[in-house]
């Protein structure tokens, strides 16, 4: 009996809150009308904009009317970022959905920087049809081009106008661009060492330990997979830089591009050494030590052994 009549009690305190919750709805959503027909269009628009963008990925449109998210109320780095990530058929496909981003020129320019940081183009003054659009397809193609061929996909990029034929243009290009194949790429620069040249003077390894510095550079310039004349130009080519970069350094330690040369094949022999599984006997520190002063007899045992502590640590220089 007394469980029966607290079930009565608690059952008419929730009918008498859940009839509170919906007049506090219902007269909230009556007072959000009567403000709206009042406020400036412009300004509900721009208080709109600044909603908490949780919500506006949580709205949707009514059951009858059922589509996409509206990527048009999110802010324009947002949305550039989330366009960002889709290929040039999907971009197509999404401009159909969201029309307004679709004919943004602004959008448009901003992911074609994004992708490819630098193009000669961009440079010049653009004739009044000039489309952003049509340029990302154009730099699309030429990247798809490429990684099946350098030559020919290099060449499509000339003939749009999109690149200068000029070494330092190529190289400012293959620097700042995030979608051309390593492989293909590897392949281009042994035949255009004018270009390798230009894309080297790019790097800047002031202020940077050795092997960051050499890892760094053969994450713009990979290292072929076998030793050979290429990766003694790459390293020949990143020791010269180097000492470059950081005279003072190179003077407190006594070191010349030939120094800096050893210590770099040096590098990749331990690096390989300690990362192969074939490698059952690992090289030690004393070992590397005797070894590379050796070959640079102007290196400290304490610098040498700060480099085999970095790739011990780290890893290899040029995975």
């Amino acid at each position: 009996m007394g469980q029966g009549l607290w079930r009565v009690v608690r059952n008419q305190q929730l009918q008498q809150e859940y009839s509170e919750q919906c007049y506090l709805t219902r007269e909230r959503s009556r007072r959000m009308a009567a403000a709206a027909s009042t406020v400036d269009p412009l300004s509900h628009r721009r208080h709109c904009q600044s909603t908490d963008i949780y919500q506006l990925l949580r709205a949707r449109k009514g059951k009858e009317e059922r589509g996409f998210i509206d990527l048009e109320m999110l802010p324009p780095e947002l949305s550039i970022t989330i366009l960002s990530y889709l290929n040039a058929t999907d971009l197509c496909l999404a401009s159909c959905v969201w029309q307004g981003l679709g004919n943004d020129e602004y959008l448009w320019q901003g992911l074609c920087k994004s992708t490819w940081g630098h193009c000669s183009i961009y440079n010049r003054r653009l004739p009044p049809d000039f489309s952003y659009r049509r340029l990302y397809m154009q730099l699309d193609e030429g990247s798809l081009t490429f990684n099946a061929n350098p030559q020919e996909g290099m060449e499509y990029f000339l003939s749009k106008g999109i690149l200068s034929d000029h070494a330092a243009e190529v190289a400012k290009f293959i620097f700042y661009t995030r979608t051309l194949n390593w492989k293909m790429l590897r392949i281009y620069l042994d035949e255009r060492r004018d270009v390798l040249d230009e894309l080297v003077t790019l790097h800047n390894f002031s202020n940077q330990f050795l092997p960051n510095a050499l890892r760094d550079f053969f994450r713009h310039i990979h290292a072929p997979e076998e030793r050979g004349e290429y990766l003694e130009t790459l390293i020949t080519k990143f020791s010269h830089r180097f000492c470059t970069c950081n005279p003072a350094l190179m003077r407190e330690l006594g070191l010349s591009p030939d120094a800096v040369y050893v210590l770099c094949y040096s590098l990749i022999l331990l690096s390989i050494d300690l990362s192969s599984p074939h490698v059952k006997n690992k090289m030690s520190k004393r070992e590397f030590i005797r070894n590379t002063r050796r070959a640079a007899q102007s290196v400290s045992d304490d610098f040498v052994g700060h480099l085999y502590d970095n790739i011990y640590l780290i890893g290899h220089v040029a995975a």
